[in-house]
This record gives structure tokens, C-alpha cells and sequence, in this order.
């Protein structure tokens, strides 16, 4: 089990939390959950000034896949997948002509076929850090590799030369490191190739769920959003459906990678929780989110963060307005490691988030209601096994 702030009578004390036992979001919070189901999850890393949350998220939830199917515990190393993805989209927004989301951001899809595609190695063998730096700064180089592959969609001359890419992969190798061809773990030698078919993790075992009326139901469709480059599709099915399939899976030990909109006034990451209150104009806001939200956003100042509070009902409808509005977007990709309910009965999911730890008092973790996940999921990646017999069949998923 993972460690999660536990409600004691000693002021400041932290113990491991087991089933039954309560919990809270933040020091003085009158919030008591207990844990209903709580899979256990890899320690909480830091993506720093980057726009990856989507590297740490789904490796995130596959070293929990690796454990659940007895591969035992590793760190898998998240710029690794980074630097695969920035090759593969340098080159394909070249050969788009520059019609292509060029940015940091990326989606579940683009790990699990980094892997099929490329291997993985483990943390230690490729820290993405060649100068021993202390944290992730990507803001210089996320600039360098949009200006170079622009300038190569621009140049003034008939054809491309084939200088571009290996210039283009100097850089990712400067400023990432280069990617080992061979290296050592636990006194074995490895290739990422020979490394990910040791974990036993089979990316064709994964499936990419989503609810949203503009396209059928029970088929797959390519969600429209801008870090969904590689145009990957995911599966539709409605609200009540896709809860269906979350609850399902957290029941059954079966953890889930979320994508979510975080910009939502109801969501603190600093006072650990995630919430649709009823009276969202009572939140009171300073300071500014950065790019990518990860020095854990703006300051957010209400009673529904210490208390329980009534949230809005949640419908189909509602989900949809928001997404064809902009008011929900692609911002941010978590791992789901659990559900906890509090006193008053209310349903909430564990989400350990890639922030650090040193941002809140449940150790990196938050708790987002029932409301908020129906209302504010993208899409989520879980093993197709986790799927209820019923959805399964529905889909048309062997």
C-alpha cells in the first residue's frame, strides 16, 4: 500500500493507511475519508517546468500493471519516452508541412507505442538529465525544436536536404541525453527493446475509453484534442458507463490512467482535493497557474475545501457543452490508484499526481469527487481486462 495522510490524535503525525482507516486532504480539513480500495502505486515523481505530464502519468500506471501482473517493482525512466516522441513528431510535422501540434503535451497512445516501438529502460539508465540537473526544465528546449523544425517547413529552397533530422536529434541528444543501446539492471544486461518484453507488459492489452455524443456509441473514434498528434483513437461510451468501467476497475485492483481538465475553479491540488461545488463564484483565487500547472497552480481560498460541500449533478449533456465549448481541455494526465469515501457518504478517487510532494499534505496524492470525474475526464487507458463482461462485449473487445 501507498502512503496517505492519516487523521490521528496527534497533531502532524503520518502512519500508512490500511482499509477502514480515515483520512483527510489537508491539516485542520473537517474531510474524513476511508479508503474503500487503494492499488499500490511507484513513489510520486516531479515533472518540473515540463509539459510531460503524459510520460509520468501513463508510466505511472504501467510500473502498478508491472507489479499487478508480478513483474515486480521499477521506475521507468519518463524522458526516455520524451525523447522517442519528440523524434517521431519532429519528423511527422516536417512531412505534414507544419499542419501538426507541435508542443510537449502528448497523450496515453503516445506512451504505450513508444514502447511497442522503441522499449523502455529503467529510470537509472536514462535520467534525461546529462548535466546532473536538479529538476526538469524543458522551457529552452521545447523553444529550440519548434524553431528548428519551422525553419525546416519554411526554408526557401526547392527540396529538403537530409541534414535536418540528424541536426534536429543533436539537439535532442544535448539537451536529453543520448539513449543507450545497451545497458545494465539488477547485473543483467539489456537493450529497451529486451528490457520491455522482460516486464511482460503488452501495450496491445490496453484500452482508451471515452463519452461524448458527437460521435456513436460502442465505437471508436479520434478524440479531438490538440496533443492527440499521432490521431489515435479511443472507445465511446456513455457517462454512466465509462464510471461504470472506472469503479469496476479500481474494485478489482485494476488502476487507471487519467486524462482530465484541471483548470476547473473546484480544483486545489494544493489543498488536495478536486470538486463541482454548487457555488463555484464564492472561490476566491490569487496568484496564476504557469504553463503546465505543475508548481501546483493557484492559491484557491473556500469552505468547500474544509468541508464537505453539495456538488452539482453531473449529465451527459453537460459533459458535452463543455467539451465542445473549450471549457473542458486536455490540460493534464494523472495516474487513479483508488477510491475513498467520506462521512457523508460521498464517493472520491485517489489521483497521484506528477507535482512533487512538497505541495500539499497528502504526499502528492488528492482526492477528486465522483462529480468531478464524470464532469471532467478526457478519456482513461486500462487494461481491457478491467473492462465489466458486459461493456466488453458491447465494444467488441476480445
Amino acid at each position: 500500500m501507498k502512503k496517505i495522510a492519516l487523521l490521528t490524535a496527534i497533531a502532524g503525525m503520518f502512519v500508512t493507511a490500511q482499509a477502514q482507516d480515515k483520512i483527510t486532504n489537508k491539516k485542520g480539513s473537517e474531510y474524513e475519508f476511508t479508503v474503500v480500495t487503494d492499488i499500490e502505486a511507484t513513489e510520486v515523481q516531479s515533472q518540473g517546468r515540463t509539459g510531460t505530464c503524459w510520460s509520468f502519468s501513463a508510466l505511472s500506471f504501467i510500473e502498478s500493471e508491472i507489479m499487478r501482473l508480478g513483474g515486480g517493482k521499477h521506475e521507468l525512466s519518463e524522458m526516455f519516452i520524451v525523447r522517442n516522441t519528440y523524434s517521431d513528431k519532429g519528423e511527422k510535422y516536417v512531412r505534414m508541412h507544419g499542419n501538426l501540434n507541435f508542443s510537449p503535451g502528448g497523450a496515453f497512445h503516445d506512451v504505450s507505442e513508444m514502447i511497442k516501438d522503441h522499449g523502455i529502460v529503467p529510470l537509472e539508465a536514462y535520467t534525461g538529465k546529462p548535466a546532473n540537473e536538479e529538476k526538469f526544465n524543458h522551457g529552452e528546449m521545447d523553444h529550440v525544436l519548434l524553431g528548428m523544425v519551422e525553419a525546416v517547413v519554411d526554408a526557401e529552397q526547392e527540396t529538403l536536404t537530409p541534414l535536418w533530422k540528424p541536426a534536429y536529434e543533436a539537439v535532442l541528444d544535448t539537451y536529453l541525453g543520448e539513449i543507450p543501446e545497451k545497458f545494465t539492471y539488477q547485473e543483467k544486461e539489456y537493450t529497451p527493446r529486451s528490457f520491455a518484453k522482460s516486464l511482460n507488459f503488452n501495450a496491445d492489452d490496453y484500452m482508451f475509453i471515452s463519452s461524448y455524443t458527437h460521435h456513436p456509441f460502442y465505437e471508436e473514434f479520434i478524440i479531438e484534442v490538440p496533443d492527440n498528434w499521432m490521431m489515435k483513437s479511443v472507445y465511446n461510451v456513455p457517462m454512466e458507463e465509462m464510471m461504470e468501467v472506472i469503479d469496476h476497475a479500481l474494485m478489482n485492483e485494476y488502476s487507471i490512467a487519467w486524462a482530465s481538465d484541471v483548470s476547473e475553479k473546484g480544483f486545489s491540488f494544493r489543498d488536495g482535493l478536486a470538486l463541482v461545488p454548487v457555488e463555484e463564484t464564492k472561490i476566491k483565487k490569487s496568484g496564476k497557474d504557469n504553463k503546465n500547472f505543475s508548481d501546483a497552480g493557484a492559491k484557491k481560498k473556500s469552505s468547500i475545501f474544509d468541508a464537505p460541500c453539495e456538488e452539482q449533478e453531473i449529465t451527459q449533456e453537460m459533459r458535452q457543452i463543455a467539451f465542445d465549448n473549450y471549457e473542458t481541455t486536455d490540460d493534464h494526465g494523472m495516474h487513479m490508484t483508488g477510491i475513498v469515501n467520506d462521512q457523508t457518504g460521498k464517493k472520491y478517487y485517489i489521483v497521484k499526481n506528477s507535482w512533487g510532494t512538497k505541495h500539499n499534505d497528502c504526499d502528492g496524492y488528492f482526492y477528486a469527487s465522483e462529480a468531478f470525474v464524470e464532469y471532467k475526464t478526457m478519456d482513461i487507458m486500462l487494461h481491457k481486462d478491467a473492462l465489466p463482461k458486459k461493456i466488453r462485449k458491447k465494444l467488441g473487445i476480445k
